[in-house]
């Protein structure tokens, strides 16, 4: 089955695309890794390289990365959180709605519960022409720094974009004390 642009259908709870995508229809998957030791904390990434180092309010993001041609999204966050942060996520993963970049590019994330030392963070690198038009290259981390944030402090550190990601994630959260509350309460009922 395919969509009004030729893609294939979507399929729950990840999906791929085996079409080649220019940049407005790319298609980018991460995490959001969550915890809750007293209020919840995000933890999002910084990301490495010279035109990031001095940048931090609306400068961090969720790890995640590109996804290929007939990758499923799921997949691709647990492949890249792995790679930029050297640390493997455990689900269950919720799927969020998808963002878009200024630029077209659709990031697709997933909610999880972890608890990561960020201490202990180890980054893929990248590398590039450094300084510019200097024919030197010169490998950066993609990822420099990782943080725990509670969400007031998270929406300012995240890129604008990413922000709906923590309200949903808020909004999850809140539905599932709801729920626990009114287990509890049924529970002590009978």
């Amino acid at each position: 089955m395919r969509d009004a642009t030729n893609r294939p259908a979507p399929r729950e709870p990840g999906f791929s695309y085996a079409v080649r995508m220019g940049r407005k229809s790319e298609i980018s998957a991460g995490l959001l890794v969550y915890r809750a030791p007293r209020e919840v904390e995000v933890l999002l990434a910084h990301p490495g390289g010279p035109f990031w180092v001095k940048k931090d309010p609306g400068a961090w993001t969720i790890p995640k990365g590109l996804v290929e041609a007939g990758d499923d999204l799921l997949a691709t966050a647990l492949r890249e959180f792995t790679e930029e942060t050297g640390f493997t996520a455990s689900g269950p993963f919720v799927p969020l709605t998808a963002v878009k970049q200024k630029s077209g590019k659709t990031v697709h994330a997933f909610a999880c519960r972890g608890e990561f030392d960020c201490g202990l963070l180890v980054s893929n690198s990248f590398e590039i022409e450094w300084p510019p038009r200097s024919g030197r290259r010169k490998s950066f981390p993609e990822i420099d720094r990782l943080g725990w944030f509670d969400l007031t402090a998270a929406r300012e550190k995240i890129l604008a974009y990413q922000r709906p990601l923590l309200a949903q994630l808020e909004a999850l959260l809140r539905q599932s004390d709801a729920a626990s509350a009114a287990q509890g309460s049924r529970t002590s009922a009978e």
